[in-house]
């Protein structure tokens, strides 16, 4: 992956300077081509549809930060104040050190300072160890700082700033004994980072992935062969979802984040049935919400993503807390506050990130909990 990644698919001027030489000319002439196929589509306006992008909407999306660093943005960050973005904003979903075994794959472990030396994370080979974390398998700190800053955290992409993502990383880094307690990562001192990476010399040119004569195999990494005669027959299904186990840990088609395009199964129904309608918000005076109006929230909210309303997911199920804050003279205003400002201890070691929903809505989230979480 991180091969493909620091190749493509970034800006033009990163992909042209690895192609081959005795391609510029083929090359050239499919851009005359585009451009004169484009300026004949731009000769015919349509009043009100399309517009040229502007500078500051080409500059959103152009932000792939490449193996060779191009594309980095100014800035620094200590592995001090990563320490405290990290508890604030990554402690919730990776534990403080990293671990987060528990819900999402360790980012940090089964590197050595030998491995800081050589460049190759040993224990990858090693067939006794549990696992594989982020530090033992990644080989460019860009992937990295790119990945942090475009999609963390979860609940919130692309909301750090350059400096924060420095100091996250810096942080991870220092974990994982790459770095210092004392080190101040920044686009000055990344390439010396990187030279400190555990996994830095795995990577492989061995395959068709890179362009260039010269690099890699030039062998293509699949080859799709027409079947033409003794072709297999349709495969038959030998093993399926049993009925007893099909929504064992709530509907999967609910508990994906809100962003990106991966979708899981509804799982409420055996496959080729149609989907479990889900029901729209209804509206209701904001003093006494309906069930339906709370349970169209903790859609909306992405909060069915972690409670399911009878089981536990991640955090515990709604019924459940319904029950334990049952008959709670300020259970509405306790709860409330609590889904503004999340928390942990309660209901196991995994905290809840504070939300940002509007009062309102937490409000009506936190009436339905205390009448019981009816659905």
């Amino acid at each position: 992956m991180s091969s493909f990644r620091d190749v493509g698919p970034g800006p033009l001027r990163s992909r042209l300077r690895g192609m081959q030489a005795g391609a510029a000319p083929l090359f050239t002439a499919a851009v005359l081509l585009l451009a004169a196929g484009t300026a004949g589509a731009q000769a015919v306006k349509i009043e009100g549809i399309g517009r040229a992008a502007t500078p500051k909407e080409l500059a959103a999306w152009d932000i792939d930060v490449r193996a060779d660093f191009k594309g980095l943005p100014k800035g620094s960050g200590t592995v001090a104040k990563g320490a405290d973005v990290w508890e604030a904003k990554c402690a919730s979903c990776h534990g403080i050190f990293g671990e987060s075994n528990e819900v999402f794959s360790p980012l940090v472990g089964g590197t050595t300072k030998d491995d800081v030396k050589t460049g190759h994370a040993a224990r990858l080979l090693d067939p006794a160890f549990p696992g594989r974390t982020t530090l033992m398998k990644v080989a460019t700190i860009s992937t990295l700082w790119d990945y942090i800053r475009r999609a963390m955290p979860w609940n919130a992409p692309k909301s750090l700033t350059p400096d924060e993502v420095y100091s996250v990383l810096a942080y991870l880094l220092n974990l994982g004994g790459v770095v210092p307690d004392d080190y101040t990562l920044s686009d000055q001192t990344i390439a010396d980072a990187q030279q400190r990476l555990p996994n830095r010399n795995g990577m492989t040119t061995n395959h068709g992935l890179w362009p260039g004569k010269g690099v890699g195999n030039q062998q293509p990494d699949v080859k799709a062969v027409a079947c033409m005669k003794d072709c297999a027959t349709e495969p038959t299904v030998k093993s399926f979802l049993p009925d007893f186990a099909r929504n064992a840990h709530g509907n999967l088609a609910e508990q994906n984040r809100m962003v990106g395009a991966q979708h899981g199964a509804d799982t409420t129904r055996p496959p080729g049935a149609a989907p479990t309608p889900v029901a729209a918000p209804v509206a209701a005076p904001a003093a006494q919400p309906t069930a339906n109006s709370a349970t169209g929230l903790i859609k909306q909210h992405g909060c069915v993503a972690c409670h399911g309303i009878d089981n536990k997911i991640i955090g515990p199920a709604f019924r459940d807390v319904a029950q334990k804050y049952a008959g709670r003279a300020d259970a509405v205003d306790y709860l409330a506050g609590k889904i503004a400002s999340g928390g942990s201890g309660t209901w196991g070691p995994i905290p809840m990130p504070p939300q940002t929903l509007m009062t309102d809505d937490a409000k009506a989230i936190a009436r339905w909990l205390a009448d019981g979480a009816k659905p």
